[in-house]
């Protein structure tokens, strides 16, 4: 089934991309929740975002009873253009004038009526809440009276209709293909991530509402010596005064930063990585900033999790500090995530922190050959150490009598 190509719903470019299936134009109106509305108001041209919703062959736009465009609405029939978009990629050609992007995009062109019957107007807000997550109306409160008052709905028929997409690689120039120039598409996608409860929310999140496992959540573990707070950027600047010295960086993969600004350049970038927990150390009785860690390669469908990323003041080497701070990401992975499986990886160089890392009550694995890269270009090989929940209440008993001492 296709809309009527009309010369108001045909494009005068690229008229070859255009597309009047209903199922592809359907799937577009479904699959977003935000569209632009473009109407005349007092000789004005405006344009809009609000919500949306498709109820067959209509689509349905909120406002509220307020809006200028909602009151022209009232007088009679607003002739509206609606159009809804989404970006499917990037193209990037060897030359700048072909560089497009990956698209699909709908315009509805036609008369917005005011929805004014009461059964009509709950029947598209229950239907925008639907297409938050199935069966939302049934676990929320509908709207009172003065709420349905003060919430305008247009219905908008689907009649004048026209799709237009894009899909495939670069179109370069011949003569252009022998550049030196990377080419090719970027995908992009937009996803639904991990929902953050509002406090005070007692049930469980439903079915159709994504949630983060609490194993990527970094609380702040309070020891005896040490605290380790979820790292901020605020701790830059004190961080890289702490850490200022050749022998902490001499073994991780991570730029070295040279300044505080570098600093914070570098923890915007660890911070953005969602696959990391990164843990600010401080010391307990006066809050100066010693060192970092964190947990990453988390796997809670394995119970496994790594500490690494570890660095800490050359004062505070072969101290209690270190080893309490150990300690509290052990407990927390264990005794709290119930984790079956931490793991630590190290430089194979690194003899130091291999032998801490067995002083824990680790046990070696094995090596990982040209791993990951050192900051000079060269292959690393790493050697994998782990600790099971087997060995863990000994390993726990001994590393709490040594941040004793």
């Amino acid at each position: 089934m296709t809309y009527p190509a009309t010369p108001l719903t045909t494009p005068s470019r690229y008229p070859d991309r255009a597309t009047y299936d209903k199922d592809a134009v359907h799937e577009l109106l479904d699959e977003q929740f935000f569209c632009h509305v473009g109407f005349v108001v007092d000789g004005a041209p405006r344009v809009l975002p609000t919500l949306f919703v498709r109820v067959g062959e209509a689509v349905y736009l909120h406002g509220s009873t307020a809006a200028t465009w909602l009151l022209a609405a009232r007088r009679e029939s607003l002739p509206v253009v609606v159009s809804v978009a989404a970006m499917d990629a990037l193209v990037l050609a060897r030359a700048q004038p072909h560089h497009s992007a990956n698209y699909r995009s709908v315009v509805v062109h036609g008369d917005a009526t005011l929805v004014t019957d009461e059964a009509d107007k709950r029947a598209a807000m229950a239907a925008l809440i639907e297409k938050v997550g199935p069966g939302r109306t049934a676990e929320t409160r509908p709207p009172t009276p003065a709420e349905l008052a003060a919430t305008a709905v247009l219905r908008l028929d689907l009649k004048l209709v026209s799709m237009k997409r894009r899909t495939g690689g670069p179109k370069d120039d011949e003569a252009d293909l022998a550049l030196p120039h990377w080419a090719g598409v970027i995908p992009l996608a937009a996803t639904r991530g991990p929902a953050v409860a509002e406090p005070g929310v007692s049930v469980p999140a439903p079915a159709y509402v994504p949630t983060r496992s609490r194993w990527f959540d970094a609380p702040t573990l309070i020891g005896k010596h040490i605290r380790l707070e979820p790292t901020a950027i605020a701790d830059a600047e004190e961080m890289f005064y702490a850490l200022d010295d050749d022998e902490v960086w001499a073994f991780t993969t991570l730029p070295r930063p040279g300044s505080p600004a570098e600093m914070t350049a570098l923890l915007t970038r660890e911070l953005a990585n969602p696959a990391r927990m990164s843990f600010t150390k401080r010391l307990a009785a006066t809050g100066e900033i010693v060192g970092t860690s964190s947990f990453y390669d988390i796997n809670p469908d394995y119970g496994s999790i790594a500490i690494g990323y570890t660095q800490i003041a050359k004062a505070w080497w072969r101290t209690a500090v270190n080893t309490e701070s150990k300690l509290l990401m052990l407990r927390h992975a264990f005794d709290d995530l119930g984790a079956e499986r931490v793991v630590w990886h190290a430089d194979i160089r690194n003899n130091r922190s291999q032998t801490a890392i067995t002083r824990l009550g680790a046990a070696r694995e094995g090596v990982l050959r040209h791993q990951r890269r050192r900051r000079d270009g060269s292959w690393r090989d790493t050697a994998q150490f782990s600790m099971i929940s087997e060995e863990w209440p000994a390993a726990r008993q001994r590393l709490m009598a040594w941040a004793e001492r």
